[in-house]
């Protein structure tokens, strides 16, 4: 702690920037890094190397050697590089390996090599081939920028959702550029490159030349540029070792620096801070690194070896053969801290501590002097602070120790900050371990967040870190452990060294009924992977049938997934199996299937019947139903067949049918509709007057009506309708066709079977007293005492409906209420409903 500062070097006066180690590489790489294409993915991120990749010797030995690697050198995984020429290497939000290859084909591999998809750039990049290739991250999601021979751009902003653009002509170019970088402003993705002294930018529509403001006239040629992390700052090199710096939108000017090297650099990247003000580039050379920023010096570091720079969120990495570092500004809270001679809270709470250990009343000089400023609290949070930014365990905890030190000494300050900050420095010192080997700073890990970074070690197949991570943090079981423990199971699924039945018992051990688990998608993998019976295996484990069934129609196991669908007794789930095995199986099949599942069978022919009526016929032939047969052919006559014979004919295969059955009752009824349907039409074409679709019954109430008594009566004699209904119906139709001669002369025709008493009632109904006195004479004292008794037992419910003053009572016994009736009750309940009205 005595030489913290040694390492900080000072840029200007307001910034200091230290370069420490992070790890020894473990790779023993013996090629140098300029003999080979590599990339490495921001967030400490692995690194990838592809070697060989520059000879044109096409023997098995010379082909080049794909390898990846944690961020510590630790293998990860290698291949042999078997497809075509790769120009360029890069790395996705999701840490998937992009090949870019000569002819424009764009190859995703996994942290293992292991191969994923691949696309194509398109047509004219396949003619005219990659001459250089950028990959870059937007809002949008990860893209690739191509520049071909014919010296023109195409790219894409989003992989995963792949729409080519084709860049603007920059006009005249007969050469590459010299340099060239992807921007992006405003939602806009847009190409600046340079060609000599001039810059040019390309977005959708046009090609447009700018120039950077403020920047010197004797610059000379630009033959690097560098943009920043977020896509804010842009740097350019020239050929006279000018550095300018400025927005990236190429309206302001930042800072313009000249160094003593003038040959292109190797790299140029920038060092930036999130919330600082000093903005920093940092160029490379084979043996040199340079920083430089808003002031008139800048920092200088020699380079033993070849090295790449990694440019991050809040600093750069830089790795060699032998060694990772990081370079970055030293935060505001470390820096009050650490610095020399500092009087700044933090600095004097971390000495009271220190002295506290020792037991000298030096701490109490401290601590009062902190009080006497009203600063303790400004001192702990600055100690919080710094010990987020530190790396080292040991800085850590002396920072923590003294924020401890000084909270005792406060009444109310919130410890939320504290416990939260010792968290998720015991996370990232974690992860940063030599076997991880993931070195996310504070800063990074906040804007990762701790579900990617999850997501990043379910990657690298970490489970149990992952899980003492989920389990330490108190994560939901659905956002933690339940997720890392499904990867798992997918990954393991993948695992063929063991037999499907040990695979599928030892993923239902480890998962068992946790919350958030899904076997149905373990499942899907193992199919996916070739494992049908293990597929099978973990579905029993399902408990969702609706995640069952659709694998098993994915498996072709239609069988056993009728089976499921029928125990899951969702009709919906049976219906979408059953007509799965209409489309995959041949009829006679089909139809099999069915009769031995009853339940099936029976919602099929549900189905049926509103759908597919002939199918639905097959179905009663192949089970000789020739009751349904009848009922079908019925049923059809009155849907289906417009036309008498049609009808008829059907009626007439329904009552074969129906004699199969030996239901004679339905044969015979249906013979008599037959019959009734032949009258009808001859009575229509005689009378002019539409019958057909009448029922028996209004057929002849039609005919008394017209006049028409011989016919009716011949209906009445026909179909043997009965003699009290006989006697309704015309009394009723004479009545309503005021026929009352006729209604005297048919009552005295023969002894009424139905009385006298219905004659009163229904003259009475049309109004006509003086008719009904000729019937009343002839009513029956039985029929009399009868309706007394009606009489009696409405006026007692018209009492009561009136008492209650409920109206639907009243209407109910006024719709009882015949003419017959005595007048009083209609009269009584009139009245009454009068007087509801008027209050």
């Amino acid at each position: 702690m005595a030489c913290y500062t040694a390492n900080w070097d000072p840029l200007g006066e307001e910034a200091f920037y230290r370069k420490f180690e992070l790890y020894s590489m473990a790779w023993n790489l013996k090629e140098d890094l300029r003999d080979c294409l590599v990339a490495a993915a921001p967030y400490g991120g692995p690194i990838a190397l592809l070697k060989n990749n520059f000879r044109k010797e096409k023997s098995p030995a010379s082909r080049p050697l794909l390898e990846i690697y944690s961020a510590s050198g630790v293998p990860l995984a290698s291949v042999l590089w078997k497809s075509g020429q790769v120009v360029q290497l890069g790395w996705t939000a999701s840490e998937d390996l992009l090949c870019i290859q000569e002819d424009g084909t764009v190859l995703i591999y996994n942290l293992f090599c292991e191969f994923k998809r691949h696309f194509s750039m398109g047509n004219e990049v396949l003619q005219n081939h990659v001459r250089e290739a950028k990959v870059f991250h937007t809002e949008y999601g990860t893209g690739v920028a191509i520049l071909t021979g014919a010296h023109r751009f195409s790219l894409t902003t989003n992989i995963d959702d792949l729409k080519l653009r084709r860049m603007p002509e920059v006009p005249g170019l007969q050469k590459l550029p010299s340099c060239w970088a992807v921007l992006s402003q405003d939602r806009v993705t847009i190409i600046l490159l340079a060609v000599g002294q001039d810059l040019y930018l390309l977005d959708n529509t046009s090609c447009s030349v700018v120039t950077p403001p403020g920047i010197s006239p004797h610059a000379g040629a630009y033959v690097q540029m560098a943009v920043s992390f977020n896509y804010y700052y842009l740097a350019l090199f020239t050929d006279t070792g000018s550095i300018w710096m400025g927005t990236s939108s190429l309206k302001e000017k930042l800072g313009e620096f000249s160094c003593d090297f003038r040959a292109p650099p190797r790299q140029m990247v920038w060092c930036t801070r999130p919330r600082s003000k000093q903005r920093a580039v940092v160029v490379a050379w084979d043996r040199r690194l340079l920083v430089a920023g808003n002031s008139k010096e800048c920092i200088q570091f020699v380079l033993d070896e070849d090295s790449y720079l990694v440019p991050e969120l809040d600093g750069v990495r830089i790795f060699s053969r032998t060694t990772h570092e990081f370079l970055h500004e030293i935060p505001e809270a470390s820096e009050e801290i650490f610095k020399i001679a500092s009087m700044a809270p933090g600095a004097l709470l971390l000495e009271a501590q220190r002295e506290y250990e020792k037991q000298s009343q030096k701490a109490d000089e401290y601590l009062r002097e902190i009080k006497d400023q009203n600063l303790l609290a400004e001192a702990v949070r600055q100690c919080i602070e710094a010990a987020g930014y530190e790396h080292e365990p040991e800085t850590q905890k002396s920072l923590l120790r003294a924020a401890s030190f000084g909270k005792c000494f406060l009444d109310k300050f919130p410890p939320e900050s504290f416990v939260r900050t010792c968290r998720d420095l015991r996370v990232l010192n974690a992860i940063r371990d030599y076997q991880i080997g993931i070195p996310l700073t504070f800063a990074q890990y906040k804007q990762l967040t701790i579900e990617v970074l999850l997501d990043r070690l379910v990657l690298r197949r970490l489970y149990p870190l992952a899980i003492k991570i989920c389990e330490y943090l108190r994560l939901s079981e659905f956002q933690g452990v339940s997720r890392i423990l499904a990867h798992w199971a997918c990954y393991k699924v993948q695992q063929k060294d063991k037999s499907d039945e040990e695979v599928a018992h030892a993923i239902n051990q480890k998962l068992g009924d946790t919350p958030g688990i899904s076997y149905s998608e373990i499942a899907a993998r193992a199919y996916d992977c070739g494992r049908t019976e293990l597929a099978i295996k973990l579905l029993e484990y399902e408990p969702r049938s609706g995640e069952q069934v659709p694998l098993l129609l994915k498996m072709k196991k239609s069988q056993l997934a009728l089976n499921k669908a029928i125990e899951s007794g969702d009709t919906d789930l049976v219906y979408t199996v059953v007509l799965h095995l209409k489309n995959e199986l041949n009829r006679g099949t089909f139809f099999m299937t069915l009769q031995k599942q009853p339940v099936a069978l029976s919602l099929y022919r549900q189905f049926c019947k509103h759908q597919e009526l002939e199918t639905l016929k097959d179905l009663y032939n192949q089970d000789d139903d020739h009751q349904e047969l009848g009922n079908f052919h019925v049923h059809s006559s009155y849907s289906s067949e417009k036309r008498i014979e049609g009808r008829v004919a059907a009626l007439q295969n329904a009552v074969d049918e129906y004699y199969k059955a030996k239901n004679e009752f339905a044969a015979k009824a249906t013979e008599d509709q037959i019959k009734l349907l032949r009258m009808q039409r001859r009575l229509q074409d005689e009378l002019d007057k539409p019958y057909v679709d009448y029922s028996l019954h209004d057929t002849v109430y039609s005919l008394i009506l017209d006049g028409n008594h011989k016919r009716a009566e011949q209906l009445y004699r026909d179909f043997r309708i009965p003699d009290k209904r006989f006697w309704w119906l015309k009394i009723s139709a004479l009545a309503e066709r005021e026929d009352w001669e006729e209604m005297e002369k048919f009552s005295k025709s023969k002894k009424s079977p139905i009385g006298y008493l219905p004659f009163v009632e229904i003259c009475m109904k049309h109004h006509n007293r003086h008719e009904a006195k000729k019937y009343a004479a002839r009513v029956t004292p039985e029929q009399r005492v009868k309706a007394h008794i009606l009489v009696r037992e409405l006026d007692q419910a018209a009492d009561a409906a009136i008492e209650h003053k409920n109206e639907n009572e009243m209407n109910l016994v006024l719709s009882k209420c015949t003419a017959a009736t005595d007048s009083s009750v209609v009269e009584k309940i009139n009245r009454a409903k009068a007087q509801i009205l008027k209050k």
